[in-house]
């Protein structure tokens, strides 16, 4: 099945960003997420072996059987944008704007979801590819995307850093897409899904069907 990554992580509505200590736990807990119901997964290249990582975990499916859409964050250079995408990325991120990465996305029509804090640069992102990042959140907290969303009611609104699980609530109700989460999720399998089925739409009808 084909969906846009916009639609599954706006219909996930939580986003994994994982920055891990080696390759193998940044598989280990891909896989654990997939597992639980997660279908979209951020990796980083922070972790050292982040493109080994990315090249075992982008051919794994969800619970669900769907291809999974491993992507990579802290994208900002050529290189970085260059090896995700040839590794099997669905997708990059970036936590500021980037125009490296933006233009090797546009080159190889690969997805970028473009960072930015300040309302120019979230809006500027936002206008060349419906997507943004806005990072670091926590600094303006919910009421700073519900500001966002009141000038850009189009916006898809991802908002990343110092969020934590218990909080996802609140950045929903402010107009957030899609909230990034580095750290606090449950490491039980049963708590994990428990999240994901919390949150999950399906992001088109045979999605629907398939829940």
């Amino acid at each position: 099945m084909s969906c846009h990554p916009y639609a599954v992580i706006a219909a996930q509505r939580l986003l994994p960003v994982l920055r891990d200590p080696d390759a193998d736990t940044a598989v280990r807990r891909t896989r654990a997420l997939l597992a639980a119901g997660c279908r979209a997964v951020e990796l980083t290249t922070s972790t050292p072996g982040w493109a080994g990582a990315l090249a075992r975990t982008a051919p794994l499916a969800d619970a669900l059987g769907r291809p999974a859409l491993i992507g990579v964050g802290t994208v900002t250079t050529t290189a970085q944008a260059e090896e995700a995408l040839d590794a099997g990325a669905a997708f990059l991120v970036s936590p500021y704007p980037a125009p490296e990465a933006r233009a090797v996305a546009a080159r190889r029509g690969a997805v970028l979801v473009e960072g930015g804090f300040t309302p120019g640069e979230i809006a500027d992102a936002a206008r060349r590819t419906g997507a943004a990042k806005v990072f670091p959140a926590h600094v303006g907290g919910p009421s700073f995307v519900r500001s966002l969303k009141a000038v850009l009611p189009d916006a898809l609104l991802v908002p990343t850093g110092g969020i934590r699980p218990g909080e996802v609530h609140a950045w929903l109700a402010a107009g957030a897409s899609a909230v990034g989460i580095g750290g606090g999720l449950p490491e039980d399998p049963a708590e994990l899904a428990a999240v994901f089925a919390s949150l999950a739409r399906p992001c088109c009808a045979d999605c629907a069907r398939e829940r």
